[in-house]
Order: structure tokens, then sequence, then C-alpha cells
């Protein structure tokens, strides 16, 4: 709302409100510290303290004091409630606590109104403090694209600006750096990990004529490529592009507070200004000074301070509690969003999955135990990098597999595309894919179609067996899918870059009933925006190619293992990369919701105790003030339960989103 009003009000955009509001910032435990209304608040604060000690004794001093702190603390409120009032949108918790605070000045109760003043500062300065600390995910984003090409020059090869490089230009991409532009491969062939992009965890086998992508890895060799387009426009500036996009699509929710003083405003100054007016003009002997008098007390006695300090707190405290439980909530605001859930989307790879390969399954054939099988299989792919003979290797060594000796090895050949070939003496091993083998004429069984990875081993022609190698599910996705189902949400669905078959069996063994797969980036953003017209819609992921989608989401929750800028972009994140973790955070907003709710009953049901003996004449100042004393302190209590988590919900079956296919139709 600041700055929605004085770009429209005052000439300033955006970035210098910002700067106009916060002043210089530093650096604390990763927040932002705005030092200007920092100073602002000590200010306030002395200035608050020493009115109550000249209160006795120098009245005029008192005064000096206590409206010193009051404009110091409050003049963002008075200026909102300023503009908003020209704007024609006068009623919020500004305009209330304003009118209140001059109607206290009005009547003597000038420490109530600074009071309030400072109360409410402190909730805005934590709020804004949590909230500039998810301000970086366009920098992090920028780490993807490389800054620079090596193009083919009349001299040689020589590196220059990426964002310089003309589509049709020669360019070499040496093993372990980022490819620069999107383009063709030419010469070369090898691995390519596309993870950052598309999720994928299996690298992509680039040969002549295959395409690549900007910010994608070469992991093994050297490759040749013509750029098919600039730099602005690769698959890395577009996922930049999609992430401030969304940040700008993404509408934020109103606070609580502010909601409420939108419908609790108007009917105070209704109820005041009636009280000021009515009784003199209906009652005989009516006196209009004494019915003012008790129209201000009404004024003051309305002021929701109880609700200023317990909302605030409520939702702070609720924060605390879930930090605590490892879930990190990036704002207030946020929890409004978490308890509406409607639905939950996940990524795959790195948030249910491990996202790493390891063994799934190991099937010998007929007379081979798993142990020939494995000293078979792992010292064929020992002299090996490619990440899935890796992962073989590590699983055998964890069980104590003895491996061949590789002194006497004759040849060992990789074919790239099937697997290896090693022949030692006599004897012929093969470790690969289906391919091989039927390439070297070994009989092979029918096996029944997996989506994991398969790695089919033979010795001297004859098959041996094979080995599943996957991504193994994280401890507790499917509770964690099972716990959302509690929780009224209507549908838990997969968005994926990975491939249908691998998606349509990690959705079958959670229970996800709704599956997209094969998704860029662009299109789990277009996924997410269909669902958030269905209702409130969360992601939840952990890779740089999940940032656009965490930003444009209702809310995005990324795992705090993740890539950097998801962590960024996200506005909750799980520090333990618990996926139950995502229904706790649900189930505690709901909690947050079930206090503040009850604190608003008991705060609204003791002011209309207030207000009714006010109305008689039964309630001087003072006792106004004791009794809205105590009133902050029950719900301060009440609002300082969320400091401990509750137990967990029970779970109830999964239904189906409207509109969504069923798996593995894709």
């Amino acid at each position: 709302m600041k700055n929605d009003i004085c770009c429209n009000k005052c000439g300033h955009n955006e970035q210098e409100q910002k700067e106009l509001d916060t002043g210089s910032q530093i650096r604390f435990r990763g927040y932002n510290i705005p030092i200007k209304r920092a100073l602002v608040f000590i200010a306030a604060l002395v200035l608050w303290g020493a009115g109550f000690f000249f209160l006795q004794t120098f009245r005029f001093a008192a005064l000096f004091c206590f409206a010193g702190s009051w404009l110091l603390a409050g003049f963002p409120v008075l200026k909102k409630a300023f503009f908003n009032i020209r704007k024609g949108d006068p009623f919020d918790e500004n305009f209330l606590m304003s009118i209140a605070t001059i109607g206290a000045f009005a009547i003597g109760e000038w420490e109530e109104a600074a009071g309030v003043m400072l109360f409410y500062l402190v909730g805005e300065l934590i709020q804004d403090a949590a909230i500039d600390r998810s301000q970086n995910d366009i920098n992090a984003l920028l780490a993807l694209k490389p800054d620079t090409a090596r193009i083919k020059t009349s001299d040689g090869w020589e590196e220059c600006p990426a964002d310089t490089v003309e589509p049709g230009t020669t360019v070499l991409v040496r093993p372990g750096e980022r490819i620069p532009l999107d383009g063709i491969i030419t010469e070369g062939t090898g691995l390519v990990d596309e993870a950052m992009l598309s999720g994928e965890s299996k690298p992509v086998y680039a040969a002549a004529g295959t395409p690549v992508y900007s910010g994608s890895t070469s992991l093994d060799s050297v490759l040749t490529m013509v750029s098919t387009k600039r730099a602005d426009e690769s698959s890395a500036a577009r996922i930049i592009e999609l992430v401030k996009n969304a940040r700008e699509a993404k509408a934020r929710p109103d606070r609580f507070i502010t909601a409420f003083a939108r419908v609790y405003t108007p009917i105070v100054v209704a109820v005041t200004v009636l009280i000021a007016v009515l009784p003199p003009l209906l009652i005989p002997d009516a006196q209009f000074s004494d019915w003012f008098y008790r129209a201000l007390i009404l004024l003051v006695v309305s002021c929701p301070c109880a609700l200023v300090v317990s909302i605030p707190l409520a939702y702070f405290a609720g924060i605390g509690g879930l930090s605590r439980r490892g879930i990190m909530v990036k704002g207030a605001v946020h929890l409004d969003t978490l308890c509406k859930t409607r639905y939950v989307a996940f990524d795959k790879t790195g948030t249910l999955t491990e996202g790493k390969f390891s063994v799934t399954a190991v099937e010998p054939a007929a007379g081979i135990d798993e142990a020939q099988l494995f000293e078979i299989a792992c010292t064929v792919e020992q002299e090996s990098n490619h990440p899935i003979a890796l992962a073989l290797c590590k699983y055998g060594k964890e069980r104590g597999i003895v491996l061949r000796s590789a002194a006497n090895v004759f040849q060992f050949k990789e074919i790239a595309g099937q697997g290896v070939a090693l022949q030692d003496g006599e004897t012929v091993l093969l470790a690969g894919n289906r391919h091989l083998l039927e390439a070297q004429s070994v009989p092979l069984p029918e096996t029944k179609p997996v989506a994991d990875t398969v790695i089919y081993v033979a010795q001297n022609g004859i098959f041996c067996g094979r080995i599943l190698i996957g991504d193994t599910l994280k401890t507790g996705a499917q509770e964690a899918v099972l716990r959302l189902s509690a929780l009224n949400v209507t549908d838990t669905l997969m968005f994926t870059g990975d491939s249908a078959d691998s998606a349509a069996a990690v959705a079958s063994k959670l229970g996800i009933n709704t599956v997209k797969a094969g998704l860029l980036p662009a299109d789990k953003v277009s996924e997410t925006e269909k669902l958030t017209k269905l209702g409130t819609t969360i992601f939840v992921g952990d890779g740089i190619n999940d940032a656009p989608v965490l930003a444009r989401a209702d809310l995005g929750i990324a795992m705090g293992s993740g890539a950097e800028v998801a962590i960024d972009a996200a506005d909750v994140i799980i520090q333990t990369s618990d996926p139950r973790l995502v229904s706790e955070a649900i189930a505690g907003s709901k909690r947050i919701r079930r206090i503040v709710t009850a604190n608003v009953v008991f705060a609204l049901s003791a002011k209309l105790l207030c207000i009714t003996l006010a109305i008689l004449g039964f309630m001087n100042m003072w006792l106004a003030l004791v009794a809205d004393v105590g009133v902050t302190l029950l719900l301060v209590f009440n609002s300082s339960r969320l400091l401990s988590p509750s137990k967990q919900t029970q779970t109830r079956p999964v239904s189906k989103a409207a509109g969504y296919s069923k798996v593995p139709a894709l």
C-alpha cells in the first residue's frame, strides 16, 4: 500500500520510495535492518519514557515528549491515512489509529496516543525485516547465465562476452563448463547435465545434431556447437525473466488486521459521531460538551491497541514456533496464504526424491547370485566416470564387493550412449543398456519394462542379470502426501521436468493421482497459474528450474538443500528438506489463524463491554486504560502459546483436482 500511494501521489518510483522509507540498511544474519527507521523507533521510545518522567511535575514538557514520540513513531501511519483519504479509501487501521490517537490527545491521554503508535511500529519493523530477506532472488539467478563464450575466429578460439555473440557463431565448450548459449552440437559426444533447467537428474547424451541449452553443463567432453539464439533469448534468460514476471503477477494478500480494520473502522467512526451528535438533539437538557467527551472516550476505548499488539505477536510467535521445527516463513503475510491452501504441487527430483542415483533393484539371472552379478558389473564400470557407473560402484563398495584386479585389463572401451565393454584375457565383460548386449549378440530374456535406468550385465556372451538404477524416494515422502489430505487440501499434484515413465513410477508409489511430466520452467508456471484460478496453490521445489514457479505460485516452498535461487524465490523454506514439514507448515498456519480469531473475538467482546459502559457514562479514561492493558496482556499470553508446536493432524484419502488427468495420461 505504501508504494502504491506514493507512486500515485508523490511521484516517487518504488525503489526511490523504499530508500526514502528505510534509509541506509545493514545486513544482520540475512536480514536488512533499516537504520533510519530503527533510529526513529529508539528516539520515539526515549521520548515516550521521558514523557512519563515529566508527567506529574512538568506537564508541558510531558506533552512535548509524548507529542514528539507520537509524531516520530506514527508519521508513516498518519501519512498513509492522509493519502488514503485523498484516494477515497480511508477505512483501514491507519485511519482508525490516527483519529483515535488524535482523540486521545484531545482529552489529555497523551501517553496512550504515543504508546499505540510505538506498539504498531514494532510490528512493522519486524515484519519488514522478514520480508526484505526474500528480495535477492534475481541477483542469485544471474549466476545461471554464463558471462563469456569461447567463439571461433580467424585467429583461433577467443573468449568474448556471451551477450555479444550472434546466432550462427561456432562456440567451444570444455568439460565442466556451462553452455553459454542455446545451440546445436556440431562436433563431439558426451553427457550434458540439464538438471538446472529441466530438473531431470539423469544426464543427457549429446552428439552432433543434438540441441543444447544455456545454463546446462558439459560433464565429460569437449563440445563444439553453433549458437541458435542470442544470450537475451536463451533458456537461462527466459528463466530469469519468468521469475521477474512471476513476482509481479503474484498478488500479495491483505494482512488480517488490514482486512479487519476495513469493516471495524467505519463502524467505530459512525457510532462515535452518532454518540456525539444524536443525544444532544434528542434528549432534553443533554449537553453537547458532555456527549462529545463521551464520544472521545469511546473513540479511545475503541482503538484496537490489543489487536495491534496481539495479532502481529500471534503471527511472529507462530513463525518462531515453526522455525523451531525447521520451517522458515519469510513474513507473517504468508501465513494467511498457507492456511487457505487448496492445491499442493510438488517437484519430483530433490523434493520428493533424493535427486541422486542409487540401486533400486537387483535381478540376477538363473544360476547367478547378487554378489557375482555386482562383481562383474563393478569390475566393468570401475573405469567409467558416468554418474550411473559411479552410483553402481558405490553401492557395490558399501556391500563389500571384491573387484577383479584392473592390472590384467587388456582392453577397456566406453561406447557412448550404450555402456562399457572390458576384455580381461579371454574374458569379455559387458555392462550397459539393452542395445549394447544386442549389438554383441548376447541373447536376452523378455523382461518387464521399468521406469528406472537398467544396466544389463553379460560375461562371455551369457546374460548374467540386470541392475536397476534410479532416484530413491525421500524418507517420509509417502507420509508427506498422506498428511496433506487431512488439511482440506483438494489435491496433491506433481509437476516435473522428468520423463513421463519416471514421474508416473514415483507418483504411483506416493499415491499422487495428478502428474504433469516433461515440463520446462515456463510450463510449470503455466500449469500453476491454472491451479491458482481454482484455489490457493502451493508449489514445493528445490532447483533453479523451479525458481519461476516458486515465485509465481500463491506461495512457494523451497527445500533447504536446494539451489540458492530457489530458496530466495520461495516464501517458505523447509530447512531439513523433509517433505513432511509441508503439512506441518499448513497445520501451523491454521493454528495461528485459530488463535488470531480467538484474540479478535475476545478483544471485541471486551471492547463492546467497555463501549457500552462508556456510552452509559460509567467509564472513565483510567478504567478504560486498565481494561485495555488487561485485555492486551491476556491476548499476549494466548499468542505466546504458538511458540510451542502442536501435534500433526490425522490423514484421509486424497481426492482429485478438477481439470486434471490421472497418471499417466500426459
